[in-house]
């Protein structure tokens, strides 16, 4: 896992905001179990929304190699965890992606670093889905890049509709994917969506 560095003044600013949404939630801030609550929670937003603080050049850095072939390459069941911009409740799920190079290829690792980079921050699936396919295609130069997630909101699940056995499935696509009917069906194939 990687090392965050927590800076103390904002840890500390979101955990006093924290501090009074507790109370104002109707509960007491100073009991045993809740004493330390804010600063964790603090600690725990900070880092679920790292994305605010990171950029794709450093994210993928040097791991773009040349690439002899031009056979699609896929990488499915990228985990995610990020929160709905609407509610700030978790949602959740798995990232599969693919893309045709055209002479250079990406570190398998930095796909899954992409996709951090986009979930951990208030989202909404649908400009994830579309954010994950412009940066892929964006660090490779593809000829055709295809995303798709399915993900498990909670703000479906425990407010509002309450619908348990919902999620949600989206899917982008730029380049070759976009024109290439054969082409999409071939890659939602090797994922078995």
């Amino acid at each position: 896992m990687d090392q965050i560095e927590y800076p103390e003044q904002t840890i500390r600013q979101i955990a006093g905001h924290l501090e009074q949404i507790i109370t104002l939630l109707g509960e007491d801030p100073t009991r045993e179990g809740l004493l330390k609550t804010p600063q964790r929670a603090a600690k725990a937003l900070y880092y679920a929304t790292q994305g605010y603080r990171e950029n794709l050049a450093d994210v993928v850095g040097d791991a773009v190699f040349s690439c002899p072939g031009d056979q699609m390459i896929t990488v499915r069941d990228i985990e995610y965890y990020s929160f709905c911009e609407h509610h700030i409740l978790p949602f959740f799920g798995r990232v599969s992606i693919g893309y045709i190079p055209k002479g250079r290829m990406i570190g398998l690792s930095k796909l899954a670093r992409i996709v951090n980079l986009y979930a951990r921050r208030l989202q909404v699936q649908e400009r994830l889905t579309h954010e994950i396919c412009r940066a892929v295609e964006k660090a490779v130069g593809a000829r055709g890049v295809i995303v798709t997630i399915t993900g498990e909101h909670l703000c479906m699940k425990m407010r509002g509709v309450e619908k348990q056995d919902s999620s949600t499935t989206t899917l982008s696509t730029c380049g070759v994917f976009t024109t290439d009917a054969t082409l999409r069906q071939e890659f939602l194939q090797s994922i078995k969506i």
